[in-house]
């Protein structure tokens, strides 16, 4: 897991060539241009989520990973806290091969990072992570969905 400003994503692109894409979808377009739902930016490689999420209270939000992609989860309009576990340290859990995803309610976090806007979380296949605790009713994010 990294987390880190937006200005410096670009730094992370020797981690995994694909962040380039990322870094240029930023460049190029503002949020206020950028509607809700899913946009491909490389294909099934590289796409980006972009929604409004209801937050949550710490404990009310599912433990998940992916083993194909890596996120990068960015708050648009507020702060958001994600739970993380490292994937091995998890229980079992089912994993979906359609979805990319294992998800699992009531794991405990092991730790609670808050991510500011202006700021991306990054999460490998090895990094569970509980997304979506806010204080905020609601906010809208993005999460760029970039191939492992």
């Amino acid at each position: 897991m990294i987390i880190d400003k937006l200005e410096n994503l670009e730094k992370y692109v020797a981690l995994n060539p694909l962040f380039a894409e990322v870094v240029n979808f930023l460049k190029n377009n503002t949020w206020d241009n950028i509607e809700d739902g899913k946009h491909l930016i490389k294909g099934d490689d590289v796409f980006v989520n972009v929604m409004h999420i209801e937050g949550k209270p710490e404990g009310k939000t599912a433990m998940e990973y992916h083993r194909k992609m890596v996120d990068v989860q960015v708050p648009i309009s507020g702060d958001e806290v994600f739970g993380y576990v490292p994937q091995a340290d998890l229980p079992a859990m089912e994993y979906v091969e359609e979805k990319d995803m294992a998800k699992l309610a009531d794991v405990p976090a092991q730790t609670y990072v808050k991510v500011l806007k202006g700021q991306f979380a990054i999460f490998f296949p090895q990094d569970g992570h509980a997304p979506g605790i806010s204080d905020n009713k609601q906010h809208r994010k993005a999460i760029f969905k970039v191939k492992a």
